[in-house]
């Protein structure tokens, strides 16, 4: 993906959600230091929607808690013997909609834990 793409991404996506969610003065928008999260177009548009996004180091671990939903994801999906790819957008609909709640929560609960881990750590991803 490219910075462009990435960018209508998070104009149709990310900033209505924000808007729903009255822009919140906590809310803080966090990607990795993937070259189209650090693009100049990316930071540019991040900057003028007056977005603060969370500083994030190169070369660390990821400790984002989608990251690990979309692992959750991927091995429900992979369960799954699909034969085209509309068939395997409806498994991914379906499994993504019986991902429950809690496990959201548990995942969004285990940020601090983990970051203090990887800080014991001086770095590491022993967590």
């Amino acid at each position: 993906m490219k910075a462009h793409l990435y960018c209508d991404i998070l104009k149709r996506s990310m900033i209505p959600s924000l808007q729903k969610l009255g822009r919140s003065r906590r809310a803080v928008f966090q990607h990795d230091t993937d070259p189209k999260h650090t693009s100049k177009r990316t930071t540019a548009l991040l900057k003028r929607l007056r977005v603060k996004v969370m500083d994030w180091p190169s070369m660390s671990p990821d400790l984002n808690p989608v990251e690990h939903l979309w692992g959750l994801l991927r091995r429900r999906v992979e369960e799954h013997k699909v034969s085209d790819i509309h068939q395997l957008c409806d498994v991914v609909m379906e499994e993504w909609k019986r991902v429950p709640v809690a496990t959201c929560e548990a995942l969004l609960n285990s940020v601090p834990r983990r970051v203090q881990a990887v800080l014991e750590n001086n770095g590491g991803t022993k967590y």
